[in-house]
């Protein structure tokens, strides 16, 4: 018998939209280079950040469990 899978909405769901702005500390770098900062929990890469930087940064795409963010100037 087909079993459905209920998930609840949040499954797509960042705690951040695309386009919103932020202020945010610059925790650590990622693998590439990029800043990793973190909204609510919700990791975001950074291009262009580095570790301990104070930064506004702009979200440009989200996913489930990250997203990503430039430098706004």
């Amino acid at each position: 018998m087909f079993e459905r899978n209920n998930r609840n909405n949040s499954y797509n769901s960042a705690p951040v939209n695309v386009g919103e702005e932020y202020d945010v500390k610059i925790e650590d770098t990622g693998k590439s280079g990029d800043g990793i900062a973190k909204v609510e929990g919700y990791i975001l890469f950074v291009p262009g950040a580095k570790k301990g930087q104070e930064v506004k940064i702009k979200v440009t795409a989200t996913k489930r469990n990250l997203g990503f963010a430039e430098l706004v100037e």
